[in-house]
């Protein structure tokens, strides 16, 4: 009796976690696809030139690539989604048939038990049943029966209840899966008409830049010159930078083998007084003189511990640091070589990437550090802050917030991205390890 109590209650736990779980899981989809539509959407304020000449062209096709790739990358969550959604119907279905068979069941057991109460309803008959035992502990046996069994008859009838109410409960959460399905596909196929759109337009800036085939290639020439000298720059700067952190750690290696060197000094005559104490009074202690210790050398470090220690951190944090740029932004540059597609021989090499903002827009450091140089090129202010021996690089900046020397956190303000005459304010982002190029969009979170 107990036991069957008990199997009920948690068979009406585990109801509500299950149906929990199913409203939790479409609220994370939703979640997640609610924080790259608004991406989308707010990159979609950032508009193209309507200048006619190759740079501005140029610039409005990196602007619209950067646009699509997003929204394929939006259509194929949806996607993912979508199946998500199907495969949790297909099991919230298998659910509702195992309740409708078990429904099924319990009525005929509780349609027997009832015919058989209704055979033997009368307290006569009971009464007959109870005392027609052979002796005083069939009696009882026959009693416990008797009201255990109408007992066992009215939870049959609670439960047949609460599984009624379990198959309303799954046919609702079925229902309602079913229609957020059904929404997440209305709205993958308004995407996949937008995308079509953007695309068009982009066939169409790409068939009228294919007409400028010499100053597309002038245009990438010069593009190219800047960013040599650009990088050039920071390489030097990075050098000096792993110059510096190496000499720290040096300094640091020395103060630690001096301070061991002076506290074997300092054991070694407290040893040589006690012993000279003992002999004073007469005490045998002689012992075999142990040859002299050569000092260790210095081991050669690159790191010292504070550097190391923020080096680990920025490591554990990849793939989330936030991203170098406030308000919406679009990625019109992507890291490596790689062709511009349906252009003939354009062929671009970023040493990081390129990341479009409104006019005003602001760098932000993407993790805690140090500002170690902040150098000028072409008129613009360029920052690089370590992060032990990771070093950040932002470029591009009409105006810098921080000086060298000065601390950040993660989001700090550097400064202001430079706002060109078509209206275009694009940071170009680095990250290095020590001379190590990495590609900056495996380390930044969407």
């Amino acid at each position: 009796m107990k036991r069957l109590l008990l199997l009920l209650v948690m068979s009406c736990s585990l109801l509500g976690t299950l149906q929990a779980q199913s409203t939790r899981k479409i609220r994370e989809l939703e979640t997640k696809r609610k924080e790259l539509h608004q991406q989308i959407a707010e990159s979609e304020t950032l508009l193209q030139s309507t200048k006619k000449d190759v740079k501005s062209q140029l610039e409005n096709l990196a602007l619209l690539t950067g646009q699509i790739e997003e929204r394929r990358k939006y259509i194929n969550i949806i996607e993912s989604d979508v199946n998500s959604l199907s495969g949790e119907i297909t099991a919230l279905q298998k659910q509702l048939g195992a309740l409708q068979r078990d429904l099924a069941d319990k009525k005929k057991k509780y349609e027997s038990s009832v015919r058989y109460m209704y055979r033997n309803k009368t307290i006569q008959e009971k009464l007959m049943f109870i005392f027609s035992a052979d002796n005083l502990s069939q009696i009882y046996r026959r009693l416990r029966y008797v009201r255990e069994y109408a007992d066992y008859q009215r939870l049959q009838g609670m439960e047949i209840e609460r599984k009624q109410k379990q198959i309303r409960a799954k046919k609702q959460e079925l229902e309602q899966t079913k229609k957020a399905k059904e929404a997440l596909l209305k709205q993958g196929e308004a995407e996949k008409q937008k995308l079509e759109s953007q695309e068009k337009e982009r066939r169409t800036l790409v068939a009228n830049l294919q007409k400028k085939q010499k100053g597309i290639q002038s245009e990438i020439s010069k593009k190219k010159r800047s960013a040599q000298q650009l990088n050039a720059q920071i390489d030097r700067l990075i050098e000096i930078e792993i110059e510096k952190a190496r000499k720290r750690a040096e300094e640091e290696a020395r103060k630690k083998a001096a301070a061991e060197a002076a506290a074997r000094k300092a054991a070694e005559a407290k040893k040589a007084e006690s012993e000279k104490k003992s002999t004073a009074t007469g005490t045998n202690t002689a012992t075999k003189a142990e040859p002299a210790k050569k000092a260790a050398p210095v081991e050669k470090f690159t790191l010292n511990n504070d550097d190391r220690q923020l080096s680990g951190t920025f490591e554990r944090n990849r793939g989330v640091l936030p991203m170098p740029i406030t308000g919406p932004y679009v990625i019109v540059s992507h890291y490596g070589q790689y062709a511009v597609e349906g252009l003939r021989n354009v062929k671009l090499d970023n040493k990081g990437i390129d990341i479009k903002g409104k006019p005003g827009a602001k760098a932000r450091a993407v993790f805690d550090g140090e500002v170690s140089a902040i150098f000028q090129y072409n008129g613009l202010n360029n920052i690089l802050v370590r992060h032990g021996n990771y070093i950040s690089v932002y470029c591009n900046l009409s105006d810098v917030s921080v000086k060298k020397g000065s601390k950040v956190t993660a989001r700090t303000v550097l400064g202001t991205i430079h706002t060109d005459s078509s209206g275009n304010a694009v940071l170009h982002f680095q990250l290095r390890k020590e001379t190590t190029r990495l590609n900056p969009e495996l380390w930044l979170g969407k």
